[in-house]
């Protein structure tokens, strides 16, 4: 950045905080808002109240209130994050992300902290766990965060230990991916409108979430653990049984026969990143019932052909699969976002033991980095929103029936949830994937995840803000 550039966030930040002025209630809170935020923004190594609040001169105690104590609405401010997010860069292929993320932390004073797997360190560590809802453009361009939560484990926390923390009585153990589709229902009801929904194979692996997102008409790739049960065909009766996801890939006849088509995934530093895809129609065994038709799509780094990974996605028939893969590939965008509040904006750095606190510090990043990604935009010059797929269907909204349709038997609901009838006489469909590449050089998707790292001011003290 230039120093002009520099300069002129000063009188942005100021205009950005105004958007969340009846978020507040008096005018001090609202004051410690923006003070908050030019700490987070600023160049100090650590982002807890202590330096935040020697870098905007007030007494720490002023900023704990602030977080703890001081009467504001911190759901609205996560709504009216949602809402610009909305106004200014609605895009109808939208993806939406979710993800948790570990905060290590020492000692058992912390609100929710727990003995769990801790992501950020890859163990089993002493940490906080939360649970977010990204949103990335579809050429990923822009990305930002539009819901934090506080993850209360399931054991360990009696009621002593909630009053001590002050976690709220309406506060109890949900389990990870029922918080996420909480998180996506409140984005629904603030006008955010994703084109298509994306997640690890450890939200997938549970039917209750798969079966939350078609039950809220959600179009989603997923990524599913390889001992996955369903049939490469309508099964006519259960009298067929199911197979592992990783064995249908190996030995079955539409797989098998079908060709590797390539795709060029995205580009990284140490060169381009191409894997090699199958699909065809796929029906699930999910929580004793039969659901689909899907898309189950196999894809293989051609670097190392030992890695490999399934998804399961509803797109509807003729959905180029490049699409597919791009949504598929696309959890790195949060990922980023982690990073960027993690490093940036000290996401983790949160001192403060109590419930309220650490919420309203998440939500703060939010606003902090949603700053951020805007002024990404400015600088680049780029217009939000309009961004269409690519391939067969350029130019028009994609048709969000279920995937397969054209190939549905009769009698198959196309959705989660609803047993077929064990008796059904129906036709094997003849396998198709949903985009057909004969060439054997690589498709390209429209993936962007290089040089995006995300504007940091590093401010000083020279009042720029």
């Amino acid at each position: 950045m230039t120093i002009d550039q520099i300069f002129s966030l000063g009188p942005a930040l100021a205009d950005f905080v105004d958007q969340f002025s009846d978020c507040f209630g008096r005018s001090e809170p609202r004051g410690h808002l923006a003070s908050y935020i030019r700490g987070q923004l600023s160049n100090l190594p650590r982002k807890s109240v202590e330096p935040i609040a020697a870098f905007v001169g007030v007494a720490p105690r002023t900023l704990q209130e602030f977080l703890g104590t001081d009467e504001w609405q911190q759901e609205k401010l996560r709504d009216r994050v949602q809402q610009i997010v909305v106004r200014d860069h609605a895009d109808p292929q939208a993806i939406g992300i979710i993800d948790d993320s570990g905060h290590p932390k020492k000692g058992n004073k912390t609100a929710c902290v727990s003995r769990q797997y801790c992501g950020n360190t890859g163990k089993i560590d002493n940490c906080v766990v939360t649970v977010h809802l990204g949103f990335a453009s579809y050429d990923t361009r822009f990305r930002t965060m539009l819901d934090s939560t506080l993850y209360l484990p399931k054991d360990g926390w009696d009621e002593a230990r909630r009053r001590a923390a002050r976690i709220p009585d309406d506060v109890r153990y949900r389990p990870k991916y029922v918080m996420a589709l909480e998180q996506l229902d409140r984005a629904l009801a603030n006008g955010v409108r994703f084109g298509w929904i994306t997640a690890d194979e450890w939200y997938a692996k549970f039917p209750v979430f798969v079966d939350g997102l078609e039950e809220r008409g959600q179009r989603f790739v997923l990524e599913v653990p390889r001992n996955t049960l369903g049939w490469l065909f309508f099964p006519e009766d259960l009298q067929v049984a199911p197979k592992r996801v990783d064995n249908l890939c190996r030995y079955s006849r539409p797989m098998m026969r079908q060709p590797w088509t390539r795709f060029h995934v995205k580009d990284t530093d140490k060169g381009p990143m191409v894997w090699e895809v199958k699909a065809a129609p796929f029906w699930a065994w999910r929580g004793g019932k039969v659901c689909g038709p899907y898309w189950l799509v196999l894809a293989r780094n051609v670097l190392d052909p030992k890695e490999q990974k399934s998804f399961l996605s509803d797109a509807a028939p003729g959905t180029p699969l490049e699409v597919i893969l791009h949504v598929a590939f696309s959890r790195w965008p949060i990922e980023r976002c982690f990073e960027d509040e993690k490093t940036e904006l000290g996401l983790s750095h949160f001192e403060v033991r109590r419930y309220p606190s650490i919420l309203r510090h998440l939500l703060i990043t939010q606003v902090s980095h949603l700053f951020l990604a805007q002024q990404n935009c400015r600088l680049r010059g780029e217009k939000s929103g309009g961004h269409r797929v690519p391939g067969a269907h350029r130019g028009r909204r994609l048709d969000r029936r279920p995937a397969a349709l054209s190939q549905r038997p009769a009698g198959a609901t196309g959705q989660g949830g609803r047993r077929h009838p064990a008796n059904a006489k129906q036709k094997r469909p003849i396998p198709s994937v949903p985009y057909e590449d004969t060439p054997q050089t690589a498709r390209r998707t429209q993936h962007h995840p290089q040089s995006t790292t995300l504007l940091h001011t590093s401010l000083t003290n020279q009042g720029a803000l």
